[in-house]
């Protein structure tokens, strides 16, 4: 539902051409300093009392091993049943009394830990997340409580077609490297983590060199830096440097089939994209929407073969494109695909249509920067992927450097040797189809 109510969004708004500023002309003010080893990002926003703060633990799956799936999560989520100062139920309590609460959002590239609260509160909640992060009690009771919480979602997200079908793409996409991993765990990771790993990660993986923190909303940087000090800024400094995984990957065409009595059928294929720092990467982003946009009106709204249908870029510091759908009838939605996709390989766009679309990638871009976690994530994307919190504000630019023959030239490097994942009726599936992908 998520996707179809971004692509309904998307058509939507791809008509519009309001006249927007550049993130350089909303921008209230941008720093970038070390605090003891702890690298800091703060947008000073004066527009109203709340502040965001993320702490990013760089990263991501590459931290991780197929036996250690899931360890920095559930160290994580352990921190909230008791810390050296907060010990036992007084964690909670201390974010009681703010009225905040902490967030851990796991993917690919980084674990955000963050918070959204008021700047009356900022300090008082600060201390509460930092000191999860440095001094969890890691009590065994409270870890086995934890782990049989993870086990469980794991089981429930087993049984569900959509993150099923996500997380076996990605396995196949990426067999064996890090992007294939589950940051939130498998069953068989989660059953084989012990108690003393998850103290050990603690110690190895809590160091200063490993954490970016961006704050964004009404706060001094003198205030935020002396936070910084008396808490993170503390915790040894470690030798962690942050690079993006290797290009390499599985090659070549492959498919994932698993019989399920499901009401509809579920595919979802993925193909091998640049990486952030690739000139390519906006243009593929551009290229993916267009092939959204058509697969939409094609096989959702005119011949009524799918309630959802997409062509998603996965944006991480290496990008993957795809097609996704869930249909009765693979066969007729597989050669209108396949259809399209030589379309935006073989013609042109026309111009004043490229135009309207990227205004449309504009739009969208300052409507989800609407709030302070937003602008929080967007810095640290820039920063951790391109190394400079400041060419976040080359985002529009570089989207209006896109070309129709850009768009034509990453169709054809990029959209080929689909992996695909399929769940639903095995005899539904056209084999001979998919091999055209």
């Amino acid at each position: 539902m998520a996707r179809l109510v971004k692509l309904v969004v998307f058509v939507a708004l791809a008509w519009l051409v309001p006249v927007v500023p550049t993130l350089a002309q909303t921008d209230t003010g941008t720093t970038a300093f070390d605090v003891n080893g702890v690298k800091v990002i703060l947008r000073r926003n004066t527009a109203n009392d709340v502040i965001t703060a993320n702490v990013y633990l760089l990263g991501g799956t590459q931290q991780l091993s197929p036996a250690s799936q899931g360890i920095e999560v559930m160290l994580l989520r352990a921190s909230e049943r008791g810390t050296k100062r907060y010990p036992g139920e007084k964690v909670r309590q201390a974010l009681v009394k703010t009225g905040c609460t902490i967030g851990i959002a796991p993917s690919e590239d980084w674990t955000v830990f963050g918070t959204t609260c008021i700047r009356a509160t900022f300090d008082s909640t600060w201390n509460v997340l930092a000191n999860r992060l440095m001094e969890p009690t890691l009590d065994s009771s409270e870890v086995e409580l934890v782990r049989e919480r993870m086990l469980t979602a794991v089981r429930e997200a087993s049984s569900a077609p959509d993150p099923l079908l996500t997380r076996l793409a990605d396995s196949l996409q990426w067999i064996g490297q890090p992007y294939g991993f589950d940051p939130s765990g498998t069953e068989s990771s989660l059953q084989s983590i012990t108690l003393p790993q998850v103290r050990r990660y603690q110690e190895t993986q809590m160091v200063a060199s490993r954490m970016l923190v961006v704050v964004v909303g009404n706060v001094e940087r003198a205030r935020v830096e002396d936070l910084v000090r008396r808490t993170l800024g503390r915790l040894p400094r470690g030798s962690y440097s942050w690079t993006a995984p290797g290009a390499s990957r599985s090659t070549g065409r492959a498919l994932l089939t698993r019989a399920m009595p499901l009401p509809t059928n579920y595919l979802l294929g993925y193909y091998a994209g640049p990486a952030a720092t690739n000139l390519d990467y906006q243009a593929l982003r551009i290229a993916c929407a267009v092939l959204s946009g058509r697969f939409f009106t094609e096989i959702r709204s005119r011949r009524n073969l799918s309630y959802e249908v997409d062509a998603p870029f996965l944006e991480r510091a290496v990008s993957s494109g795809g097609v996704y759908v869930t249909t009765v009838d693979p066969r007729a939605t597989l050669k209108l695909m396949r259809s399209e996709i030589d379309r935006l390989q073989r013609e042109l766009l026309d111009r004043d249509g490229l135009e309207r679309l990227v205004q449309q990638f504009i739009t969208e871009y300052f409507l989800r920067n609407e709030t302070n976690g937003d602008q929080a994530t967007f810095l640290a994307r820039a920063q951790i992927y391109q190394g400079d919190f400041r060419l976040a504000s080359h985002f529009v630019e570089d989207l209006r450097r896109v070309q129709p023959e850009d768009v034509r030239r990453v169709a054809n490097s990029y959209m080929h040797d689909f992996r695909f994942v399929y769940l639903g009726k095995l005899d539904a599936l056209p084999r001979d189809l998919l091999a055209q992908f």
